[in-house]
């Protein structure tokens, strides 16, 4: 009898260790690990590609790269580093699941599934501020985050604002100290808009002061299309009727240049193909690639075809079918740069997925060239290490 009891206080002792432990183990947390190495030093100048990397990063002052996971933000460097390195710092925060990450300066803004908008140091990784706002959706960062830190969902920057929306929620925070600024409802179909360099928020339905929430009249009618951009700081648009627009002002002005469905805005240049586009952005092969004026004076013509991936300190990105990467003067069309997007004996034989331009940087995805279209698939990226980091001379 001794020993049945004994044995059942040793199994009921293993379940109560067993249930702390499992508690330890998932219960909600929040872990903070801050630098303690240096701040790494501002890298040589460079030209190529420097990294090949399984997972897709932000730069963040020329100095870091940070990445985005499920329930964690990390970072490392140098931004140079031929792989992913030990991490610097990261944040961490369970069972709550990363749905964004924008960076300005040296402030990462991560927005969580929970509705918490947390800004970090990006040197350090130390938490700036915390806000709160409207519940976000899961991680849909795939295998690399790209979808997560380069095309980041509900998530914008504009004129030292974090614009947060969901659903008809559309809400301001100040970038420096998390503070509410506005809040206001918009009509259904806004929530996937962008910003631009004149201060607006801009979507489907019509234009917002990014510090004070208040519509702004005088837009055109939309839908309203970027140009130029993805999500934020975008130089121009599009409207409902395919007129192009450059929104580097609180007003748009007309700009009849980027009528051209192709058509995109590069360090206030506009950069079109001698006819129109693909509907993937790549000129056909009879194409060149002009720099022109906002009124369609043409300011230089060159070869292509190309595809226009954005401009770093007034050079114009072009990317050619066969992914060798060309840099011109977006003023005059001298090239800069030529290189091929490949890292020592890599090859070329692949297409471009999501990319990020930064000065002095480009990121970019490589994608099988016959594979699905599904992320998720084993097949859809080229390579295990499939982004690439290229260094762009000034």
């Amino acid at each position: 009898m001794t020993r049945v009891l004994l044995r059942i206080l040793a199994a009921a002792l293993l379940l109560v260790v067993s249930g702390l432990i499992g508690w330890r183990v998932l219960a909600p947390t929040e872990l903070s690990a801050t630098a303690v190495e240096p701040y790494p030093s501002a890298p040589a100048p460079a030209q190529g590609v420097t990294s090949r990397l399984n997972v897709a990063p932000l730069i963040v002052d020329g100095r870091v790269r940070v990445y985005a996971a499920k329930n964690q933000v990390r970072a490392d460097g140098p931004v140079t580093a031929e792989q992913v390195y030990t991490a610097l710092w990261s944040f961490r925060r369970w069972p709550e699941q990363l749905s964004a990450l924008v960076a300005s300066g040296t402030t990462v803004v991560s927005r969580w599934s929970d509705g918490k908008i947390v800004a970090l140091d990006g040197r350090t990784g130390a938490v700036v501020w915390r806000a709160d706002g409207p519940a976000a959706s899961g991680y849909a960062g795939h295998r690399t985050g790209a979808a997560t830190v380069w095309d980041p969902p509900g998530l914008r920057l504009a004129a030292g604002t974090v614009v947060v929306t969901q659903d008809q929620d559309l809400a301001g925070y100040d970038l420096s100290t998390g503070s509410a600024l506005w809040k206001t409802s918009v009509p259904a179909g806004c929530t996937d808009g962008f910003t631009t360099t004149g201060g607006a928020y801009v979507c489907a339905t019509g234009a917002y002061d990014v510090l004070s929430g208040t519509p702004i009249s005088g837009w055109p009618t939309g839908p309203l299309r970027p140009a130029g951009c993805l999500t934020s700081g975008c130089a121009g648009f599009r409207d409902g009727a395919g007129q192009g627009w450059l929104a580097t002002a609180a007003q748009p002005r007309r700009a009849p240049a980027l009528d051209d469905p192709g058509a995109t805005v590069a360090a206030g240049v506009i950069i079109t193909g001698s006819s129109s586009a693909s509907a993937s952005g790549v000129s056909s092969s009879s194409e060149s690639v002009a720099g022109r004026s906002v009124d369609g004076a043409t300011l230089w013509m060159t070869p292509g075809p190309a595809r226009v991936l954005g401009e770093s300190s007034g050079t114009v990105l072009l990317l050619s079918p066969e992914n060798q990467l060309t840099g011109v003067d977006a003023r005059t069309g001298a090239v800069r740069f030529a290189f091929p997007l490949a890292m020592k004996k890599d090859s070329t034989d692949w297409k471009a997925g999501l990319f990020h331009v930064t000065d002095g940087y480009l990121a970019i995805e490589r994608l099988n060239e016959t594979g699905p279209d599904d992320p998720e698939s084993p097949l859809y990226y080229y390579t295990i290490d499939t982004v690439l980091i290229a260094a762009l001379p000034a």
